[in-house]
């Protein structure tokens, strides 16, 4: 695991984004949008809270997938903190195009912003601690790539993408397996070339998963005191991860007893909008 670049997905990861979606909401076709003439118009886009912005590669393919000739002058970039009230875009496309683009595209942003707005508040939490917070696999269905790119936008990092590019064994691989050596044996064995992360559940598998090695070791559920003494026996030597009943309110604590990283399903798991709205014509004042 490692910070990754403000990169999107690619675009055609994007566009099958956006074909689904605008599929569920168009269908056969907008009734209400035919009913307008099809003149050239613009829009604004509005930001009506404080806000992380995340979101714009699919709000732009989101438009242009109905007018290709749109013009989006962006204000601002993803990753950028702004305020209530500022006005984020303006499009100049046809008013047809506009309106119909304009629920998809605003869920597509206000979903990301919100991704991304709550992860910079758990990052601004650990400031200058030296952890780093982690989003999980607790993702809308079909907006991993989505979520996950808005958690950078926010300031935070990715752990596995899904089940495929990291070893991560849990209680139920361990018991399968035997013991947590021998599960640890078996990755190493078939997937030498994948992170592999250790889910434990006391002091005693700490010092074996210690003992046998792995990239990192999540210690899940632990106490006050149970996770400072891991801290302490791991002492630098590989990792560790926190995870687990963890909130804003007491994340500070955990990062000051010294563990490397916190993952945090509510990241995208519990997804609260922003308020954005796109209005015909120039925008006030």
């Amino acid at each position: 695991m490692s910070r990754a670049p403000l990169l999107a997905p690619a675009d055609a990861v994007v566009a099958a984004d956006v074909a689904r979606a605008l599929a569920e909401d168009i269908g056969s076709g907008d009734v209400t949008a035919a009913l307008l003439p099809d003149r050239p118009d613009s829009a604004y886009l509005l930001c009506k809270q404080d806000a992380v912005i995340a979101g714009r590669p699919w709000f732009d393919a989101t438009h242009r997938a109905l007018d290709p000739d749109v013009r989006i002058d962006w204000q601002v970039s993803d990753g950028d903190a702004v305020r209530a009230g500022t006005v984020l875009a303006i499009l100049h496309g046809r008013n047809r195009s506009l309106v119909s683009a304009e629920r998809t595209s605003l869920n597509f942003l206000q979903t990301l912003s919100g991704t991304a707005t709550t992860t910079a508040r758990y990052v601004a939490a650990v400031a200058g601690t030296g952890t780093r917070i982690l989003d999980t696999r607790k993702t809308l269905p079909g907006l991993r790539l989505a979520q996950k790119y808005a958690v950078r936008c926010g300031g935070g990092d990715n752990h596995r993408i899904g089940l495929f590019d990291t070893v991560m064994l849990k209680e139920n691989h361990i018991r399968a397996a035997g013991s947590l050596t021998a599960a640890v044996q078996a990755a190493r064995a078939q997937w030498p070339q994948l992170p592999l992360v250790v889910e434990v559940e006391d002091l005693g598998q700490l010092q074996e998963a210690l003992s046998v090695g792995c990239d990192r070791i999540l210690i899940d559920d632990f106490d006050v005191g149970m996770r400072r003494e891991a801290v302490r026996i791991a002492a630098g030597r590989i990792p560790l991860e926190v995870s687990g009943s963890v909130d804003l309110a007491g994340l500070r604590a955990i990062a000051e007893d010294g563990v490397d990283c916190i993952s945090i399903g509510g990241l995208t798991k519990h997804v609260q909008a922003i308020d954005l709205s796109l209005k015909l014509g120039p925008p006030p004042g």
